[in-house]
């Protein structure tokens, strides 16, 4: 799998999982959904933001690499 290809999988994955909370979140919307929703979802966001970035200045550094190497 390519830099790329992973990059698009996991921001795909985020927006997934954001849909389907706010699905569950319709049914299950008590102080315990509140707290993983707080403790689990929220803090997953910035933390694939981080690793979204982190996987494009890597697919940029592999495609340097890769011009220098031919």
């Amino acid at each position: 799998m390519s830099v790329s290809v992973g990059r698009a999988r996991l921001f795909g994955a985020l927006k997934e999982l954001r849909q389907r909370w706010s699905r569950i979140h319709d049914v299950w919307n008590d102080p315990a959904s509140q707290h993983f929703e707080q403790t689990v979802i929220d803090p997953l966001e910035p933390r694939v933001r981080s690793a979204v970035t982190a996987l494009e200045k890597m697919g940029q550094i592999l495609a340097t690499v890769r011009r220098e190497c031919e």
